[in-house]
């Protein structure tokens, strides 16, 4: 029992030692202190997490193996997977994605990538052999009631912590599910402007995560579905061009042309079915004045040019 008395009090330590790490970096960042995390309090329960994870699996290892490269492999797998349950997790339950890593290389879906999960082998190998002996050793010496009552007492303090965060991210839920917006920046922004609007624990939330995209299935149905009404009034409108552009090039071919190409068709239909050797003398009249008639047609200025753009 005080085994598990002091692993939770580790993962007290290592989830302060990692919010101390992640304000740390904003602060160079961005040149002010911002609470980051998931909770209110000091402190990011993934990284305790990960950390009492690789302590308990190189434990579990230790009467087998016990060298730098197997922590090193157990903290790379282990943190990892906490750390895309995690993102994968949160943005399933409340609609957005707290970090994404999509412009990383070698990542996985954009929730981890290569670089994060190799500082998390060497993260675990200090953690193991070089951090947990001497907190382990310091641990051991208080006394166990005392570290039964700190243990007891931090983890209400962080159930209450996370039922107040779960009410605030309720309200981010409801902000994006109700956000008549089409894309996750104009949604990001009415969310930041609604948690402005409420009091500083809401404020410290959209601070910590100035960056987080807000997605949800409504969303990308609703822009699924914009893109293919805008696929078909597009293709319908290739058609209508197609069709209206086939009707002017008929009404602007000129009459002379229609012309020309009827009298040559009527030509040939009457060089098929005239014979002079058996033909009437009425026939025989009736085709002269055909032939003369066309010789005269065919003279005009305007048939030969219809009949020169009709060929060409």
């Amino acid at each position: 029992m005080e085994h598990v008395t002091d692993l939770v009090l580790l993962f007290f330590l290592y989830s302060f030692f990692g919010w101390c790490m992640e304000v740390t970096l904003k602060y160079i960042q961005f040149h002010r202190f911002i609470n980051r995390g998931f909770l209110t309090g000091p402190i990011c329960p993934i990284y305790g997490t990960g950390a009492i994870l690789i302590t308990v699996a190189v434990e579990l290892l230790t009467p087998f193996e016990k060298a730098y490269g197997t922590t090193f492999a157990i903290s790379f797998v282990l943190c990892g997977a906490v750390e895309y349950f995690t993102s994968w997790y949160m943005e399933k339950r409340f609609h957005a994605r707290w970090w994404d890593y999509s412009q990383k290389p070698m990542n996985l879906h954009g929730r981890i990538w290569i670089g994060n999960l190799v500082l998390f082998g060497l993260g675990g190998v200090g953690i193991v052999h070089f951090f947990n002996p001497p907190l382990l050793a310091f641990l051991t010496g208080l006394n166990p009631s005392g570290k039964g009552f700190l243990a007891g007492g931090l983890i209400v303090l962080c159930a209450a912590d996370f039922a107040m965060t779960h009410f605030v991210l309720k309200l981010v839920k409801v902000g994006v599910e109700n956000s008549q917006a089409d894309n996750t920046e104009e949604i990001s922004r009415e969310v930041r402007l609604l948690l402005s609007d409420r009091n500083m624990f809401y404020r410290r939330f959209a601070d910590a995560y100035p960056e987080v995209i807000y997605r949800t299935d409504r969303v990308k149905e609703r822009i699924a579905r914009v893109r293919a009404e805008s696929e078909r009034i597009r293709k319908e409108a290739e058609t209508r061009v197609q069709e209206v552009s086939a009707r002017v090039e008929q009404m602007a071919e000129p009459a002379a042309m229609i012309k020309s190409g009827l009298i040559e068709k009527q030509g040939k239909l009457i060089a098929m079915l005239y014979d002079e050797e058996e033909a009437s003398e009425s026939a025989r009249e009736l085709k002269a004045l055909i032939d003369a008639d066309l010789e005269r047609l065919e003279s005009r200025p305007s048939v030969r040019i219809a009949n020169r753009m009709r060929k060409a």
